[in-house]
């Protein structure tokens, strides 16, 4: 029966997917879906194409359904035989936040293993805030994103119920309003004092790695212009605990006078600093052990330098 030749019409509605069997349960996917697409099947390969609501979506085992539908407009090949195939294309929409993606996969017994990319240019913060919460995203209470974008291009690889997606994404333009960056800073020597208002950010950038084991953050760039350039690298747990270590170059501030401030005497370091607590309730506490890497570091570079003064003042006497 699965070679007989099919073209038939599709509308499903009210699909649970985490009742359906579809996903797998480790996922945490779940949701009600409504389908209306065309499907045609010749020689056990498939291809369906259509439209996809998704109402009430999680997207992660510890995530809270979105308030807002997501539409997706796809069109995969299917290969009955082989349990393969591939989402030749998929534009996933919440309101104008609109994101591609597209790839192949492989049915793994229980899992299906994928190898897709996701892209996007630009995407309204404003309507990607819908979905934090789906995305077990928790922001500090009383705060929200407003304006900028955001542009991501991603690979997605792994088998399903163990995906790992990585790549580089980048905002622009965004203000976490609520959020008393100056408080956050108070007890950083260097950083206190600072009058910052809400946390606006002209540009942010990262090479990011989410995985079952937690998120990896590379490669931080934020130009934060009420502050300065914020560099660094850190990781949240899947428990949502950060462990972030950043240096902060301040703007305004001369070379050198910043970081006298916390006693490295090193002109252009920067102030080091570490992000504690979790994405709920953030903590920036001192960097103890970078401010002491960076005194070592002071007085063995005055200690070479004054030892090549000698050293020239005696080429000069002999």
């Amino acid at each position: 029966m699965a070679a007989t030749p099919l073209n038939a019409s599709l509308q499903i509605r009210k699909l649970d997917l985490a009742a359906s069997g579809f996903v797998s349960p480790a996922m945490g996917i779940a949701g009600l879906t409504n389908i209306d697409g065309q499907m045609t099947s010749m020689d056990q390969q498939v291809k369906i194409s259509g439209t996809l609501m998704a109402d009430k979506l999680k997207l992660a085992a510890k995530g809270t359904p979105m308030n807002r539908a997501v539409e997706v407009k796809f069109a995969l090949d299917h290969n009955l035989k082989s349990g393969s195939g591939a989402l030749t294309a998929a534009e996933v929409a919440i309101g104008k936040a609109v994101m591609h993606i597209a790839g192949t996969y492989q049915e793994q017994g229980p899992a299906t293993a994928l190898n897709m990319t996701a892209t996007a240019n630009s995407m309204p913060v404003d309507e990607l805030a819908a979905a934090l919460p789906a995305l077990g995203i928790v922001l500090p209470a009383g705060t929200k994103l407003q304006g900028g974008g955001v542009s991501l291009d991603l690979a997605i690889s792994g088998p399903s119920d163990k995906l790992v997606i990585s790549g580089p994404i980048r905002m622009a333009g965004t203000k976490l309003a609520g959020f008393d960056l100056a408080s956050k800073l108070s007890a950083i020597p260097g950083l206190s004092g600072r009058q910052t208002g809400d946390l606006t950010i002209q540009n942010l950038s990262a090479t990011a790695r989410i995985a079952p084991e937690g998120t990896q953050a590379n490669a931080i760039d934020v130009n934060i212009p009420a502050l300065g350039v914020i560099k660094g690298a850190g990781s949240i747990s899947p428990a949502g605990a950060l462990d972030f270590h950043m240096t902060a170059t301040l703007s305004g501030a001369p070379a050198g006078v910043v970081t006298k401030k916390v006693g490295t005497d090193i002109a252009g370091e920067g102030v080091p600093f570490a992000i504690q607590g979790t994405t709920s309730d953030p903590k920036f506490v001192p960097d103890v052990k970078s401010m002491a890497g960076n005194v070592v570091k002071s007085k063995v570079g005055s200690a070479v330098s004054e030892k090549a003064g000698l050293a020239n003042l005696g080429g000069r006497r002999k």
